[in-house]
This record gives C-alpha cells, sequence and structure tokens, in this order.
C-alpha cells in the first residue's frame, strides 16, 4: 500500500473531529500502510507507529497555527504525492487538492459570543479567514468526503465542491465505550459521580465558548421548567470555555444554581451518559453531533436540532426529539420526561444497535475505499 499523508490539528482520541482523525490513522496502520502525521498532537499510543512530524502551537491558539500547519503539510505533501501517496486534509487547514475530509462548513456558520469586545474581535477576524481557505482547500480537492449529507447539501450550497466529488462517511463509534447501562449500573454510577440518585439527569455536553452549541437555549428553558415544582430534574453541563463564569452568575440570579452542576472537561463521558436519562443538543448548527451519536450510543434519548447531521439517523418514531426552528425546547423536554420510559426503551432496543454497528473501523474502512477504490481492507 502506498503511503498516506493526513494534515490535522490533533490526532487524539478525544473530541469529534480529533478522534474521527485518530480513527483513521489507526486504521490505515492497521493495513500496512506508512502513515504520516502532520499535527500538532499526536496520541502517544499512535506515536510509535507513524512518522509524525509536529507542528508547534502558538499561544494555545488554532488560529495563530494555521500558517505553519498548512506549511509543514504543503512540505511533506509534495514528496507523499511524488511517491504516489495520498494526502488527506481537514477543511482549509492546508493548501493541497488531493483528498479534503469535512468535518465542519465555516461558511455554513458564524459564531456569536457574548463575553466581551475582545472575543467578538477574534471571531470577527477569524470567521473571513477560515471561511476563506476552507474555499481555498475545498475548490481544488480531487475527492471530498462529507460527515453527514447535511454538510454535503452545505458544500453545495455554498458552491465549495461538485457534488460528483463528494462521498458522505458517517462518523463511527467505540462499541466497548458506548453502551446501555444496566440498572444496577447505572446507580453505581452516579453515586461514584455524585449524581441525585432520585431525580432525571439531563445532560448538555458541548463547548461553551460561544453560542452555537445552544446552552443559552438550555438556560432558558431550564429557568422556565425549574419554576414548575412538578419539575425535579438535574442538567448536567460538561464543557468549558469563556462563557462559562457568565452561566454561572445567572444560575445564581435566576435562583436555580442548585439544579445545575457545571463538570467542566471530561475524560469520563462514556459513564456520564450512562448514568444520564437524556441528553439535549439544541445546537445552532452541528455538521454532525458525535455527542448526541454517543448518547443514543450509551441508550439515552437525546433531543437535538432537526438541521444538525446526526438527526438523519433518527428513525422515525424519534422525530418528536427533533428541534425544528419553531419548536419550544421546554415543551419538547416536558414531552420527553412524560414519556421517558417508552423513549428509553425505544432508543436501547432499536437505535444503539444500529448505531454502535457503524464501527471508527467501518468509517474507516469507507474512506479508504473512496479514496483508493480498488484497495481490499484487511479486516482485523
Amino acid at each position: 500500500m502506498k503511503p498516506f499523508l493526513l494534515v490535522a490539528g490533533d490526532v487524539v482520541k478525544t473530541g469529534g473531529m480529533d478522534r474521527a482523525n485518530y480513527a483513521l490513522a489507526e486504521f490505515l496502520v492497521r493495513q500496512g500502510a506508512e502513515v504520516h502525521l502532520v499535527s500538532h498532537r499526536v496520541d502517544p499510543e499512535l506515536r510509535s507507529h507513524v512518522v509524525w512530524h509536529p507542528v508547534r502551537r502558538v499561544a494555545k491558539s488554532n488560529f495563530l497555527s494555521e500558517f505553519l500547519l498548512d506549511r509543514a503539510g504543503q512540505s511533506w505533501a509534495r514528496p507523499i504525492t511524488q511517491r504516489g501517496g495520498r494526502v488527506i486534509v481537514n477543511g482549509g487547514n492546508c493548501d493541497w487538492g488531493d483528498v479534503n475530509w469535512v468535518h465542519y462548513v465555516h461558511a455554513a456558520y458564524r459564531s456569536e459570543s457574548q463575553v466581551n469586545l475582545q472575543q467578538q474581535l477574534k471571531l470577527a477576524v477569524t470567521h473571513p479567514y477560515y471561511c476563506y481557505t476552507e474555499k481555498r482547500s475545498l475548490q481544488q480537492a480531487q475527492i471530498v468526503i462529507a460527515n453527514s449529507e447535511q454538510t454535503r447539501s452545505r458544500l453545495i450550497e455554498h458552491q465549495l465542491a461538485d457534488a460528483s466529488k463528494i462521498r458522505t462517511v458517517y462518523c463511527g463509534i467505540d462499541p466497548d465505550q458506548f453502551y446501555p447501562a444496566t440498572t444496577t449500573e447505572v446507580r453505581s454510577l452516579r453515586q461514584r459521580l455524585g449524581f441525585p440518585l432520585d431525580r432525571s439527569i439531563v445532560v448538555f455536553v458541548g463547548g461553551l465558548s460561544d453560542r452555537r452549541k445552544g446552552f443559552d437555549r438550555v438556560f432558558e428553558a431550564w429557568q422556565q421548567l425549574c419554576q414548575d415544582p412538578t419539575w425535579t430534574a438535574q442538567l448536567i453541563v460538561v464543557g468549558q470555555g469563556a462563557e462559562v463564569p457568565i452561566w454561572k452568575q445567572k444560575l445564581i440570579e435566576a435562583g436555580i444554581i442548585d439544579r445545575v452542576q457545571f463538570l467542566g472537561f471530561r475524560s469520563d463521558v462514556p459513564d456520564i451518559l450512562r448514568a444520564a436519562d437524556c441528553l439535549v443538543a439544541p445546537t445552532r448548527y452541528e455538521a454532525y453531533g458525535l455527542g448526541v451519536h454517543e448518547a443514543l450510543c450509551c441508550g439515552i434519548p437525546a433531543i437535538v436540532t432537526a438541521t444538525a447531521g446526526v438527526a438523519e439517523r433518527y428513525p422515525r418514531s424519534l422525530s418528536s426529539l427533533l428541534l425544528s426552528d419553531g419548536s419550544d425546547l421546554r415543551n419538547v423536554l416536558y414531552h420527553w420526561r412524560s414519556q421517558q420510559q417508552f423513549y428509553q426503551q425505544l432508543v436501547q432496543t432499536q437505535v444503539a444497535p444500529v448505531l454502535r454497528n457503524g464501527t471508527w473501523e467501518r468509517m474507516a474502512q469507507e474512506i479508504l475505499s473512496a479514496i483508493v477504490p480498488d484497495a481490499k481492507p484487511v479486516l482485523i
């Protein structure tokens, strides 16, 4: 097999895009390929099996490091291409026209922040730049891998790629990490995590540096729900970002600080999901939504925006948990609670088994087949 070069910010086991890149690199290694990685970080388990070309991250900023990643990617792409290898870049992170794996379409959404003027100015500068590099790289790509049909549609809508070049490949999952828990396991997990045993647990997982993930929508709905004495659920927030102090202050002002737990960044998300009853993700833009995918694989229902890529994978029986433009999140949460056992059983028996069958290995196999049509992956 000829060599591969993957240009990605991080190739690690955490995060949506990072985890997907890790899975592809690991799969190619197991196929016996010579794998080169141009990135800021590589998971220690992978380093001894690949050729890593490390790129310094400037001031812990992806934006300030974009130029270095692009330059290093182009530098190593030339010899790999000359050897007949394939170069895989992510969106606009490297100006090279071979395979482009799209995890997010910058042209489709512009982030907003209420933190301070500095943060707002940062977004005002970075968004046009990311749109420019995205367009530059995608329009010269030979093959474009989209992580959902929604992403495919946005690429066509914004004239970033011809439809004939785009292949849709959904994200995978590790079924050994994300699986439904038994009643006994749920109780044990809640005790260890410090969650209430006598309340429903609703989880929000996502970055809190801007409003894209929609925590402001969760806050508004939760504030109203907590005024109802019959609403006793606890909200668990997993994630970090510049807006966390803002939301903690608002919770104090609203008098519901005891109804919400902020956990920050966590490495035990699978356990948190298994201990929960529902995940809520009213995102304003989501190319796919791996967190929702993971929740469903853990057997818990997930309320998500209908335009998120992962919503394409919802059966009709779960359509009432999809948020449209006119949906009231509070009412959808009420509806979920009124049929909590029904939705849990539906997800555990019909949805989780299907999604858990779509492993990271299957995803990588599909990508390899799209890149090298005559390749015959070795199933390991």
